[in-house]
């Protein structure tokens, strides 16, 4: 078995080493970027702090701007493994300190560049660990467009500011969505919960297109909570990366409380996305704010994980 190298149209057999993604790519019209497979970088967010910036040192490619910590993808690598790689690199960020929360991918179809925004979820002081930084800085937000941006984070920064404030959520009306899709799911209510758990945790860890959702960015690994109710209230309660709230009695009263609860604790109404095909909640939580997808838009979401890992 062998690949291509898109880049160069070299063949690589399957025994051969990975090629390494530290060189420059040039565009057809001259134009030079770094990273045979691409490029990522990581927009790290203290809540508290702002954003962690990378002043680069003069030597270096449009040294002496700021920018975010990144580099060359290595083949087969993921944007945000290879963004998260550069920052503990770079800037000795610790991979577990890092949440991802949305990527931004700029794709000029031979080369693309993905910005990974990552929340901080355990607060941590830079340190530079290698050459590349002269300095590194928590900026606040409000305080990045001061200062000389590298040319490609000036050009991104506009459209990074949208997404930076936004934390999506989807609040799953579970036994409406599991009862959208006639599997069998009659016979072990809870069964069929827990596969839907399992498909909501696979799509987070994999991303929401943004498009899907209606909101900027590329992709989000958004926040998921399914709301339960009846027998599939015994479903062990091991959930992982998905949030659970279990009806009592109504499930719909349930759901727009949690709804209610989400918009209290700060978190804004455009970005809470309720999932569900029943018309009377839709309207209940759109007079709160927040929006609706139907059940059908959430399969297509869990089908095309299927259909890509195939």
């Amino acid at each position: 078995m062998s690949e291509i190298d898109p880049t160069t149209g070299a063949i690589r057999r399957a025994n051969e080493p990975s090629l390494s993604g530290d060189t420059w790519v040039t565009s057809p019209t001259g134009e030079r970027y770094w990273g045979r497979f691409g490029a990522a970088g990581l927009l790290a967010v203290d809540a508290q702090r702002g954003v962690l910036l990378q002043h680069r040192i003069p030597w270096s490619h449009f040294g002496g701007t700021w920018g975010i910590p990144g580099g060359a993808l290595q083949q087969h690598e993921s944007a945000v493994d290879g963004a998260i790689r550069e920052s503990e690199e770079e800037a000795d960020s610790p991979p577990d300190a890092l949440a991802p929360r949305a990527t931004s991918v700029l794709d000029l179809g031979f080369w693309s560049y993905t910005t990974v925004i990552a929340d901080v979820i355990t607060p941590f002081e830079p340190y530079i660990s290698d050459y590349e930084s002269q300095a590194l800085e928590w900026v606040p937000i409000e305080k990045v467009a001061e200062l000389p941006l590298h040319p490609g984070f000036a050009d991104s920064w506009p459209a990074l500011l949208q997404v930076v404030p936004r934390h999506p959520l989807l609040i799953v009306d579970a036994a409406n969505v599991v009862g959208a899709r006639p599997d069998g799911w009659w016979k072990d209510r809870p069964a069929a919960a827990g596969r839907l758990r399992d498909g909501l945790a696979s799509l987070r860890a994999a991303g929401v297109d943004a498009a899907a959702l209606g909101l900027g960015a590329t992709r989000w690994f958004a926040d998921m909570t399914m709301v339960i109710e009846g027998e599939a209230r015994s479903l062990t309660a091991d959930d992982g990366p998905v949030g659970r709230v279990e009806a009592a009695r109504d499930g719909d009263g349930e759901l727009v409380a949690e709804v209610e609860r989400q918009l209290a604790a700060g978190r804004a109404a455009a970005d809470v996305i309720v999932v569900t095909s029943d018309r009377e909640l839709a309207d209940r939580v759109g007079a709160l704010g927040a929006s609706a997808h139907g059940a059908s838009w959430l399969w297509e979401q869990l089908d095309g994980l299927e259909d890509a890992s195939a």
